[in-house]
């Protein structure tokens, strides 16, 4: 009875693991994605341009790197 109560806790916590694992990466997705487009649009304030060049450039990039990032964490949870 033991064994199966064991087992079954194991399970879950497993679950819980997976969820904070996974969790924090779109967190830290999120966080990059964010440093990139508020950067830029800082910068184009700070420089003053009619377009917003480094808004677009910054949120492209950041998107980029974010998934690169989150496909590295992925890797080596595995």
């Amino acid at each position: 009875m033991q064994k199966k109560q064991n087992n079954k806790f194991k399970k879950q916590n497993s679950g819980f693991k997976n969820y904070a694992k996974y969790s924090s990466i779109a967190f830290q997705m999120l966080f990059i994605i964010l440093i990139g487009v508020f950067g830029g649009i800082k910068l184009d304030k700070y420089l003053n341009w009619d377009f917003p060049v480094f808004t677009v450039v910054f949120s492209i990039l950041s998107v980029i790197f974010s998934i690169y990032y989150a496909i590295k964490d992925i890797i080596k949870f595995k």
